[in-house]
């Protein structure tokens, strides 16, 4: 009793491995079982093969019997026709003899032929088994790598969401900050390159006005012209001096 329940419990671990295994890569348990299968229908048609042989020995066997009938049926006749009773009589009774021997190995023929013929459909129905399941498999073997990607896809997707709250969102965040960032030193660029054109473009105004007014000043010194020739009045200098003035504040 107490090895039974030993026995009962080491069986219980071995059924527990073997689903383990079996439940860890089904493809390659369906083909373990597959190539298996294989090596028994090899086995099996060797089999088939050394039957055969012995149904063609048999068949040898039954032709010879069927010509020695024949022989002895002729011997037999002959000697009838050349009056030779008791020489024909002994050939009659090798007939008998000949013919239940015959009769026998034609029955057993009989039955091996029919025995091979039953175990030729069985190995085609096998070999077309064999067939389905090796298709099944690649079938089977499709569908598992294709419901694994399915399910790492999903997966993949379902962790690809990029809300603040996952590493997605907060690497995005920190690759948003770095364009930005970059975006800040092309914008800081643009614009140092630009800083005091307006300034250099006002002082070069004022010195422009200011040139106007001091080649007239020399005209009307030097008598070339006179204030009212020129066009300019006092109060207008005034003007135009301030205007200089406020623009170059």
């Amino acid at each position: 009793m107490f090895l039974g329940k030993i026995w009962n419990a080491f069986a219980a671990q071995m059924n527990k491995l073997a689903n383990f295994f079996w439940t860890a890569d089904p493809i390659a348990q369906l083909q373990y079982e597959y190539d298996k299968a294989v090596d028994q229908m090899k086995e099996g048609r060797e089999g088939l093969e050394q039957y055969r042989a012995l149904v063609e020995r048999v068949t040898r066997q039954v032709e010879g019997d069927r010509q020695h009938v024949a022989s002895l049926e002729a011997r037999i006749k002959a000697y009838l026709k050349a009056g030779e009773r008791d020489t024909a009589a002994k050939f009659a009774l090798e007939l008998q003899k000949a013919k239940k021997e015959f009769a026998e190995n034609e029955a057993q023929l009989k039955l091996h032929e029919t025995a091979y013929n039953n175990n030729v459909t069985k190995v085609k129905h096998a070999t077309k088994k064999l067939g389905d399941l090796k298709n099944r498999i690649k079938k089977y073997d499709a569908e598992l790598k294709l419901s694994r990607a399915e399910a790492e896809l999903a997966k993949l997707a379902q962790s690809f969401n990029f809300d603040v709250t996952t590493d997605f969102g907060q690497i995005e965040d920190v690759i948003q900050d770095k364009i930005g960032l970059n975006r800040a030193k092309v914008r800081v660029a643009a614009d140092l390159s630009g800083e005091g054109l307006e300034d250099i473009k006002r002082e070069e105004a004022v010195e422009e006005a200011l040139a106007v007014d001091a080649l007239r000043e020399f005209e009307i010194e030097m008598g070339m012209v006179t204030p009212e020739t020129a066009g300019v009045k006092a109060d207008d200098k005034e003007l135009g001096t301030q205007r200089l003035e406020q623009t170059a504040g």
